[in-house]
C-alpha cells in the first residue's frame, strides 16, 4: 500500500475499513435503530474521535509490522471503529434504487433469496426489522473489542430511557485458528483478488487484473459515474456504499459431497479427487493457488507469491473450461479476460473490496461423521463499492445467478456453485467431459443482509453530527 495519497486522496478523510480493512482476528457488527434522531446527532459527535481512519489504519500496520520484525510474542492491542446508515435511517441521501429500496426488497426481486410467504426473504428475524445503521468495532482479541463496545453503548445510552438508538442485534466474527487463519470455512483462502486502487496501491506489488480508478469504490472520486452529483454536496466525496450479506455455510455437507464425487483423473487417489473437485467448484485450491496457472495439482508455493497468486486472465480461454470452470466461484465473480478481451467490456465499474470474517466455531466431530451441519457458520460478508446496482448486486444478479454467464460458450455454465442462487446446475467440473452437467445441493444459505453507505469523516462531522 501506498503511504502517500498521489491521487488527491485525502487518507484522513475516508473510513479506515474501505481502502485498507481494519486489522482484526476478531469484529463486531453492530445493528441498530436510531430512536431519537436529535439526539443521536449530539450523541454522534463522541463517537466520532473513535472512528478510525485509512491513515490511522495504515499507521496501525506499520505498528504491527515493527511488532512482528522485533520478534515480540502476542498481539498488539487494537480495535478500530467504523460506521455506517442504510437509506431508512439516513434520508439525507437521494441515491440509486437499491439503496433506496434496501436489501430486505432486492433480495428477494434481484439477489436470488427464498422467499418467506408475505414476510420477504428466508431471513432471521433480526434482518426482517429496519435497520439505520452498522457499528463496526475490530480488534485483536474479544476483551479489547467487548471493552469498546460498551464504551459505544455508554455514548449512546443504550438501554436507558435517555438511548439514542437501539441494538438490533449484534453479531461477532473471528479469523480462523491457526493455519486455517485466512481461510473461509469450506477451507480456502480468502481475500485475494481485492482491486489495486490507482493512487493508492503499489500496482507493482500484487500484479493481476489491472488497476482501478477510486471512484469506483469511492464516491466523488475520478471514475464514479455521479460524480458531478457528489461534488454539489462535498460531504457525500470520499465515502463508499457497503453491501453486507450474513452467510451460512454447510460446510459438512460441502465435504461430504466432495469426498462422494471425486474426480477421477490421471490415477488421482479418491482424497486427490475430491480435492480436485473442490478447486474446480471455487477456481482455486485451498491454498489459494488459482487452477487456472496450476489447474491439477496444487502449489502452495505459487499460493504464497503476491506476485503470482493473482496474475492470471483466463487468456485465450473463450471457449475453454479445461484449466478452469465457466462456472467456477472466481470466474463468476471476475471474470477478467472472458469479457475484457474476448467482449472488449471494461469491467472496473464491476469491481469491489471484500472485508468479511467468518462467524461461528470450527466443524465437531459429530458434524463431520453425520454430515450435517449442527451449528451456525459461515461469512459476514462485506463489501464496498460507489454503486450498489454497478458493483454487489450486478456480480450476484447478472453474473452468479446466470445460467448462461460468461457469453459465447458453446455450453451453459450453470450457477455460481457457491453463491449462486436459483436451479443449481453447472458444467466443466469433469476435465474428461467438460460439457458433463452435475447437481448442486445448496452450500451457502443469506440469512440476512442491508444496504450502507459509509460517510467520510467530513461527512459525519458537518452535515450528520450536530455539537451539542
Amino acid at each position: 500500500m501506498s503511504t502517500s495519497p498521489t491521487d488527491n486522496l485525502d487518507l484522513s478523510n475516508i473510513q479506515g475499513d474501505i481502502l485498507s480493512g481494519l486489522p482484526k482476528k476478531t469484529q463486531y457488527y453492530l445493528f441498530f435503530q436510531i430512536t431519537d434522531g436529535t439526539k443521536f446527532k449530539k450523541d454522534l459527535t463522541k463517537l466520532i474521535p473513535l472512528v478510525k481512519t485509512v491513515a490511522q489504519v495504515l499507521k496501525d500496520r506499520e505498528t504491527i509490522k515493527d511488532h512482528k520484525e522485533k520478534g515480540h510474542k502476542g498481539l498488539v492491542p487494537m480495535v478500530g471503529v467504523n460506521i455506517a446508515f442504510s437509506h431508512s435511517g439516513f434520508t439525507q441521501l437521494n441515491e440509486n434504487d437499491p439503496f433506496i429500496t434496501g436489501q430486505k426488497v432486492d433480495a428477494v426481486t434481484h439477489l436470488g433469496d427464498t422467499k418467506n410467504s408475505s414476510l420477504g426473504p428466508d431471513w432471521e428475524p433480526a434482518f426482517l426489522q429496519d435497520i439505520h445503521g452498522l457499528i463496526i468495532i475490530s480488534g485483536e482479541g474479544h476483551a479489547s473489542i467487548d471493552k469498546k463496545k460498551q464504551e459505544i453503548e455508554g455514548i449512546f445510552n443504550v438501554d436507558t430511557p435517555q438511548a439514542s438508538i437501539k441494538e438490533v442485534t449484534t453479531i461477532r466474527g473471528d479469523v480462523r485458528p491457526c493455519t486455517e487463519s485466512g481461510h473461509e470455512h469450506f477451507g480456502f483462502l480468502d481475500g485475494i483478488s481485492n482491486p489495486t486502487i490507482i493512487g493508492f496501491d503499489d500496482a507493482n506489488a500484487n500484479p493481476g487484473p489491472k488497476p482501478i480508478k477510486p471512484g469506483f469504490i469511492l464516491t466523488g472520486r475520478d471514475g464514479d459515474a455521479d460524480k458531478p452529483k457528489r461534488e454539489t454536496a462535498p460531504w457525500t466525496v470520499d465515502g463508499s456504499f457497503l453491501a453486507f450479506r450474513y452467510l451460512f455455510q454447510k460446510v459438512p455437507e460441502f465435504n461430504d459431497f466432495l469426498k462422494k464425487n471425486p474426480i477421477s483423473k490421471d490415477g488421482l487417489s479418491p482424497e486427490e479427487g475430491s480435492e480436485l473437485l473442490g478447486a474446480r467448484l471455487v477456481g482455486r485450491w485451498k491454498s489459494g493457488a488459482p487452477i487456472d496457472i496450476t489447474p491439477f495439482k496444487d502449489d502452495p508455493a505459487l499460493a504464497a507469491d503476491s506476485k503470482r497468486n493473482n496474475d492470471f486472465h483466463f487468456t485465450g480461454e473463450s471457449n475453454d473450461q479445461t484449466k478452469c470452470p465457466f462456472a467456477a466461484h472466481i470466474r463468476k465473480t471476475l471474470p477478467r479476460d472472458d469479457l475484457e478481451v474476448t467482449r472488449h467490456t471494461d469491467i472496473s465499474n464491476r469491481r469491489i473490496i471484500r472485508r468479511g470474517i467468518q462467524f461461528g466455531p470450527e466443524v465437531t466431530k459429530e458434524e463431520k461423521d453425520s454430515a450435517k451441519t449442527m451449528h451456525g457458520r459461515g461469512l459476514l460478508f462485506a463489501c464496498y463499492s460507489s454503486s450498489i446496482a454497478n458493483g454487489f448486486r450486478f456480480i450476484q444478479e447478472s453474473w452468479a445467478d446466470a445460467q448462461s454467464f460468461p457469453p459465447g460458450t458453446t455450453t451453459t455454465p450453470g450457477l455460481d456453485p457457491l453463491i449462486g442462487q436459483g436451479e443449481r446446475e453447472m458444467t466443466g467440473t469433469d476435465p474428461s467431459n467438460l460439457t458433463k452437467s452435475i447437481t448442486l445441493p445448496e452450500f451457502i444459505v443469506p440469512r440476512g443482509g442491508e444496504y450502507f453507505f459509509s460517510p467520510s469523516l467530513k461527512g459525519l462531522k458537518e452535515t450528520l453530527a450536530v455539537a451539542n
